[in-house]
């Protein structure tokens, strides 16, 4: 998995109980992987299709340092699907995991189209 982006839990990001708020981890997880994907494909014509179930293991606090790792699981023929993780890099324990991250490229007019990586055999 490659750990890339860092992100600093503050106040905003915070739910009524006082740790990160599922959404925001969630919003962050979809912004990376579509950049994983755009990095990959070398396009920003993407969408999210499907998130596999979504498994939050350890709160994250005011303060904490998490960072986002990510891994390509599978290329379709217009998709790319991606493992995804969110970890506390001040507790060294995992917040949220996602096992598949569906990502479709698009064309133009934002119909799903070949994105000409080679399928694997």
């Amino acid at each position: 998995m490659e750990y890339g982006t860092q992100r600093l839990v503050m106040y905003p990001h915070l739910n009524a109980a006082g740790i990160l708020f599922g959404g925001q981890a969630l919003a962050w997880i979809d912004e990376e992987v579509i950049i994983f994907s755009a990095n990959k494909l070398g396009t920003t014509r993407l969408a999210l299709v499907k998130m596999s179930e979504v498994r939050f293991q350890n709160p994250a606090n005011i303060g904490d340092i998490l960072v986002i790792g990510t891994e390509l699981v599978k290329i379709g023929r217009t998709s790319i699907t991606v493992k995804c993780e969110l970890k506390n890099k001040t507790t060294n324990k995992v917040i949220v995991t996602v096992d598949e991250v569906v990502m479709v490229n698009l064309d133009y007019n934002k119909q799903p189209t070949p994105h000409g990586l080679p399928e694997p055999d």
